[in-house]
């Protein structure tokens, strides 16, 4: 599968844009960016899996982390990984849905909600 790096961070955009405005209002210091692969660090943070299993990652204070002494602080970060996401899928349809997808799981880290919440819900 091959999209531009413009063509990717359109669908992010879409996928962001296609949120309830509710949940769109309790979004809080963060930015949503791409990248084509996640780091080492990035990797290292998320207990080693490989390079094209890490389809996004949410790294910052969680909204049900967040205290009084919250303050001055660089906006959290959530990371979709163009290469991994390709990789994955074979159309442009499979594509689409994987980005809303990742975004959708990286916000609920946002809110609180790990990946043990996410599978009980079936949302993983």
């Amino acid at each position: 599968m091959r999209l531009t790096e413009s063509e990717f961070i359109e669908l992010v955009a879409q996928a962001i844009q296609a949120l309830p405005d509710d949940i769109l209002g309790l979004l809080d210091n963060i930015e949503i960016v791409v990248s084509d692969w996640p780091s080492r660090d990035q990797l290292g943070a998320t207990g080693g899996r490989g390079r094209s299993a890490l389809l996004g990652l949410y790294e910052g204070v969680p909204l049900t982390g967040r205290t009084t002494g919250y303050g001055m602080v660089l906006p959290d970060r959530i990371t979709v990984f163009r290469g991994p996401v390709l990789r994955a899928c074979r159309t442009d349809a499979e594509v689409r849905s994987e980005v809303q997808r990742t975004v959708v799981h990286e916000l609920a880290h946002h809110f609180g909600i790990d990946d043990d919440r996410l599978e009980e819900l079936d949302a993983y």
